[in-house]
């Protein structure tokens, strides 16, 4: 007998509210170690660049345009501009790249 996707569904709804139920039961006090909380800070942003990363190389028709992007807005992010300026220069260049003519 084949389970039914709502069995599927319940699975993923305990798991899900699990994962997010047993830090706030298991963890009452404030942390105070310093590993910890650095650790906890950089979660959202390595999560972020994780989801981010592969579109990145996919998102234009040819790799040269998406590591020219790439490049373009790791260089400007490390220069500390914004990041709106960031995606901006970067999908200008990716458009640039790829109206140049192949080789």
């Amino acid at each position: 007998m084949r389970p039914s996707v709502y069995t599927y569904i319940a699975v993923m709804a305990v798991v899900t509210y699990l994962i997010r139920l047993l830090p706030l039961t298991l963890i009452r006090r404030e942390i105070k170690n310093k590993f910890i909380r650095s650790f906890l800070y950089y979660v959202p942003f390595v999560t972020l660049s994780v989801m981010v990363f592969p579109a990145i190389l996919t998102a234009s028709s040819g790799k040269c345009a998406s590591a020219a992007g790439f490049v373009t807005a790791l260089i400007l992010a490390y220069c500390r501009k914004s990041l709106i300026t960031v995606a901006l220069c970067a999908s200008a260049v990716v458009f640039l790249v790829e109206l140049l003519p192949l080789a």
